[in-house]
């Protein structure tokens, strides 16, 4: 058998919104803590943490300002050392979420580099002469506006690529890196499970040439980093790489080249948006074009690197409003989307509450909204002439904040999330939607995930068989997984009507996982109802 996570399930917790403890409004470590339980009877091998470090906030905790410490809301760092104890007591590892594209501009290093411009501080951090009175370059923050934000004091430039508070550090400093490198073996001396790089292909940046992501010294730093931190270890490690191909994943993935175990990559997730345009504007999902995605990353990466499965995350829509239907379907098409990602090869991602079918909101005032990247949109696009309802229906589809509403436990007040008001509104549909409805309830959407789970680790024709498209109809995805004389076969129908499908070298069969019921199926002329999906364990391959 491979690697511990190539059989793994990893769920993500995003701390603010999953579970208060001390009555504050926000999540804690206590929280996450107090539901380890939970999480163990589900199943999943490791809890990949949003960022929990001291953090002015200006970006939901991805502006750090202390890398060693834990936000004040969060908790301690006892708290932290006792998380990672506790959920290792039940067989689960704590992957830490690992932002060094940049830093806050409230972490010590830049506060020296700004007061004082011959410290060594300074080129920790990128800055630059105005040129020709104005910015050094044209590149723009992901956050909008420029990248570059002018210093008084010092006449300069510094270079962001998200948030004015969020200074890029300068990865061509060798100093920078050592000082990354430590801040890591502070944490894996801790005893933690891994890491996710946040935009960790970003780190390679050359703002003069307009490079951003994909920099020419990129896998250069990464493979110092596996030297000076990973080698010889069973961390497991995954990349947020927006703009990476399948051919450049395998340099980040292919072992030989002692990088990252994989890479998150979002060209499925972004099917829905034009080429070109801010993701706002949005058409109808594809199913042949989301097949196409899913087959090519699958056969692409068989042999060399390694997959993340996900639909959803912290800056996501959720994942059964945007490739399901969160209406009369909600609870089929949310079985649906598990079915397929989780009998795929590769290593699945759970999203808080996505278990249970979360859903996004329908947001009807600006005031609602937390996300900078949501306000920052609104505010631009309303001074083009864009009305309050289209903005507000772009934010709905798209916004961040439709991941980030805080996790449904149960139908009392606050969806059991805080006995306080949260700091960011439940939805309202939690009075239905939650946990204590979901575990009461044999049939509900978690138990499902639950079977999928079990049936990775203890099948390896799931964690490390083959992969082949079916040929079917444009709105069902069909695949089958094939190792050493095992096959599964999987259906799922991604539309709302009927399908009929015949695959008649296999004719009756009973599936072993379901969203409808198990009952024995003719597969020579099948009828799949609205988004149903089937997983059968098959003799022979198509």
């Amino acid at each position: 058998m491979g690697k511990w996570w190539q059989s793994a399930v990893i769920y993500q917790i995003y701390p603010r919104s999953f579970k208060d403890t001390n009555g504050d409004g926000i999540g804690d470590l206590a929280g996450i803590i107090s539901k380890l339980d939970y999480l163990e009877k589900l199943g999943v091998t490791a809890l990949w943490l949003c960022p929990v470090y001291r953090s002015p906030n200006d970006d939901n905790g991805y502006d750090i300002s202390d890398y060693r410490q834990i936000m004040a809301e969060f908790g301690t760092l006892g708290q932290m050392e006792d998380l990672i104890k506790k959920a290792k007591q039940r067989g689960i590892k704590i992957v830490m979420d690992l932002v060094v594209n940049h830093t806050s501009d409230e972490h010590q290093w830049f506060i020296e580099a700004k007061n004082d411009p011959k410290s060594k501080y300074r080129d920790y951090y990128i800055w630059r002469d105005p040129k020709a009175g104005k910015e050094p370059t044209e590149l723009k923050s992901v956050f909008g506006g420029s990248a570059w934000e002018y210093d008084e004091q010092s006449g300069q430039y510094y270079f962001h690529q998200f948030s004015r508070k969020q200074p890029d550090l300068n990865w061509e400093n060798p100093v920078v890196r050592k000082e990354v490198y430590e801040m890591m073996n502070f944490w894996v001396a801790k005893g933690i499970g891994g890491f996710r790089m946040d935009v960790i292909d970003l780190i390679g940046k050359v703002p003069e040439k307009n490079i951003t992501s994909n920099g020419p010294k990129l896998h250069e730093y990464l493979k110092e980093m596996h030297q000076n931190v990973l080698a010889d270890t069973k961390l497991v490690t995954v990349g947020e790489t927006w703009g990476a191909t399948p051919d450049i994943a395998k340099l980040y993935s292919d072992p030989e080249q002692k990088e990252l175990s994989m890479v998150f990559q979002f060209e499925h997730v972004q099917l829905d948006q034009f080429p070109n345009r801010p993701k706002w504007f949005t058409r109808p999902l594809s199913v042949v074009k989301l097949k196409e995605v899913i087959t090519k990353w699958q056969v692409e990466l068989a042999d060399v690197g390694w997959n993340s499965l996900f639909w959803n995350n912290h800056d996501l829509p959720r994942a059964v409003s945007a490739f399901g239907d969160d209406g009369i379907y909600r609870v089929q098409s949310a079985k649906m989307l598990a079915i397929v990602l989780h009998l795929l090869k590769g290593t699945p991602y759970i999203y808080q509450g996505e278990e249970i079918g979360m859903t996004n909101l329908k947001f009807t005032d600006i005031a609602q909204i937390d996300d900078i990247e949501s306000k920052n949109m609104y505010q631009e696009y309303k001074a083009k002439g864009y009305s309050n309802e289209e903005l507000l229906q772009m934010i709905s589809h798209k916004g961040r904040d439709n991941a980030r509403t805080p996790m449904q436990w149960d139908a009392t007040k606050n969806a059991g999330f805080s006995s306080a008001k949260p700091w960011l509104a439940v939805a309202p549909n939690y009075q239905t939607i939650n946990v204590k409805a979901a575990l009461a309830d044999k049939e509900s959407i978690f138990y499902t995930y639950q079977k999928l789970i079990a049936y990775r680790k203890s099948h390896e024709v799931i964690s490390v068989g083959d992969y082949s498209l079916v040929e079917t109809k444009a709105e069902v995805f069909a695949y089958v997984r094939s190792y050493e004389g095992q096959s599964v076969l999987v259906i799922a129908n991604f539309s709302k009507n009927v399908q009929k499908v015949a695959l008649p070298k296999y004719q009756i069969q009973t599936p072993f996982i379901a969203n409808y019921d198990n009952s024995p199926r003719d597969l020579a002329q099948l009828e799949l109802r609205p988004y149903e999906a089937l997983a059968f364990e098959i003799t022979d391959h198509l």
